[in-house]
């Protein structure tokens, strides 16, 4: 696949990105100009120790210029660390380490190794401006959860091939919980990962599926700048089958103080009217039409009025793009109804740069589309016509992990941006890794994920048949591999996640994760491979 000449500009000048006026004697070094030539390297770690004098292994994309130094990322003895190497005098500004001994750098040049903190991550973010979350605005995009904190090289490898943009912070509250990382953690390890790749596209970073102020503070504060407000508690699913009288009964306890408006202005604002959207087609609701989708997501509505004014109060707006979630309710969205919520958000001042509706079929988790795809076609097509008239934003698809049926119509049509948010896939490969380097590992995490999933699926939209799902001891180090390519072993692994990050011995210590990460730090090439073929496929049905 063709790379982009965006980034084979960005081999080019990868290093002066982020730099200012840099001191003429660092650069004058030999040593120096030696490390810069390792960032040529097309081999995934180079060897510095003939530079260095000590045994670290660099990774190539990551060695940039700062004024009077040279950083980069390196693993020794199987950790990974930031070198900071130039002026000794200039070491100690901004980064937080431990000056290496033992170097054969010449004298008045120092190297400092330090850890990936959280302040050294923040500092990094300081310095170069591609390790900041940034707004990605109405073009492709694709969200990559990382639910381990060590996938996102591998999926900057999948996505500077395209041109799509990378949301790599993406987490929503429900698995922060489940995996007992903070936001920071996550974003922290966008920005090592952007770093070590070498990765100047720009990157967002996606406070998911927020349901409460507190969600937002949380969030925010850790410096998300993409925002997805989630009002399906909120979302009156039986109004698809309600009578006339429980409709208009309902529409008097809907939250019309928080909507700043009354019933009947509201009705009159739809009922009677064509609206004609872009591209030629029109709307034209019946005037129970109107009522139903008034009921079904009038308190919705309120409910993201209460969040973005909440939002907006606290920490501004301008500094955040807003995205709108009803995907994982019970009712699919009309393209009606997808008009009446954009419209009414819309004309309260609220910018989307996406929203998700709920589409026909099921996109349960981890597994392609179950569903009518020529339905599909059609919905979609007017759901793309809404958001050209009333944004333009994107159609946002959740549960967006494997749904390569959805993606190839959706190429097809050609009509449209879209951004596709993706996380478990991200842990299946994950899983997938292990099962190929270290099966026995996996054969204790596949158990015990068939003993958590009765459990585990209560709050997932899934359908897996557990006793589907072979016991490790029935399986052969082939059949392991291929229960990736069985939906209901994909979903039972998947809904697990929490429970098998989380676990702990007697005596306190992780029962999987730690051996499971060491397991992928080890192996850490294999992982990155694996993503990278997996979101490659993801992506090329968008692709010329």
């Amino acid at each position: 696949m063709r790379r982009p000449e965006r980034d084979k500009l960005e081999d080019t000048d990868r290093m002066e990105s982020g730099k200012s006026e840099p001191g003429p004697a660092i650069l004058d070094a030999g040593w120096v100009k030696a490390i810069l030539r390792l960032s040529q390297s097309s081999t995934p770690r180079v060897d510095a120790a003939p530079i260095l004098g000590i045994p670290v292994r660099v990774y190539p994309r990551s060695v940039h210029v700062f004024e009077e130094s040279v950083i980069f990322l390196g693993r020794e003895s199987g950790m990974k660390y930031l070198y900071v190497a130039g002026n000794a005098r200039s070491l100690a500004k901004g980064f937080e380490g431990e000056t290496v001994t033992g170097t054969s750098l010449p004298d008045g040049s120092g190297l400092l190794r330090c850890p990936l903190t959280h302040s050294n991550a923040a500092f990094l973010r300081e310095i170069f401006g591609f390790a900041r979350p940034q707004k990605i605005g109405v073009q492709n995009s694709i969200g990559l959860g990382d639910r381990l904190g060590i996938a996102n090289p591998g999926h900057l490898r999948a996505v500077r091939q395209t041109p799509f943009r990378p949301v790599l912070a993406q987490q929503s509250i429900r698995e922060l919980d489940r995996t007992e990382r903070t936001a920071e953690e996550v974003l922290d390890a966008a920005s090592w990962a952007v770093f070590q790749e070498g990765y100047h596209g720009g990157f967002g970073a996606d406070a998911d599926h927020l349901k409460l102020e507190r969600d937002i503070d949380r969030m925010v504060r850790a410096g998300y700048t993409m925002i997805t407000f989630d009002p399906g508690d909120h979302v009156i699913n039986e109004a698809d089958r309600l009578s006339a009288v429980e409709l208009r009964h309902r529409m008097r306890s809907l939250p019309w103080e928080v909507l700043e408006d009354a019933p009947e202005a509201f009705l009159a604002r739809y009922r009677g009217h064509s609206f004609r959207l872009t591209g030629g087609a029109s709307l034209e609701p019946t005037g129970e039409q109107v009522l139903r989708a008034l009921i079904k997501y009038g308190g919705a509505i309120a409910h993201v009025l209460r969040l973005f004014r909440y939002l907006s109060s606290h920490y501004g707006r301008d500094q955040f793009e807003i995205e709108l979630s009803v995907d994982e309710t019970e009712s699919v969205t009309t393209p009606f109804e997808h008009f009446l919520v954009a419209s009414e958000l819309k004309r309260r001042g609220i910018p989307l740069v996406g929203l998700a509706p709920r589409f026909p079929g099921n996109f349960e988790k981890g597994i392609d589309y179950r569903g009518d795809l020529e339905h599909f076609r059609r919905e979609y097509l007017q759901h793309v016509a809404v958001a050209r008239t009333l944004g333009p934003y994107k159609i946002s698809f959740h549960s967006g992990s494997d749904k390569f049926s959805v993606y190839r119509e959706v190429g097809r049509i050609r009509e449209g941006t879209v951004h596709i948010k993706t996380a478990g896939t991200s842990y299946l490969e994950a899983l997938r890794t292990v099962a190929a380097v270290a099966p026995e590992l996996f054969r204790e995490i596949l158990d015990f994920s068939r003993q958590q999933y009765e459990e585990e699926r209560r709050s997932y939209h899934v359908s897996a048949d557990v006793e589907a799902v072979p016991p490790a001891g029935e399986c052969s180090d082939a059949d392991l591999l291929g229960l990736f390519g069985q939906d209901d072993a994909r979903q039972v692994l998947h809904v697990a996640y929490g429970k098998v990050l989380t676990a702990r011995n007697p005596d306190g210590t992780f029962r999987f994760r730690t051996r499971l990460l060491e397991v992928l730090d080890a192996h850490e090439e294999d992982y990155y491979a694996n993503l990278e073929r997996h979101f490659l496929r993801h992506l090329a049905p968008f692709l010329d």
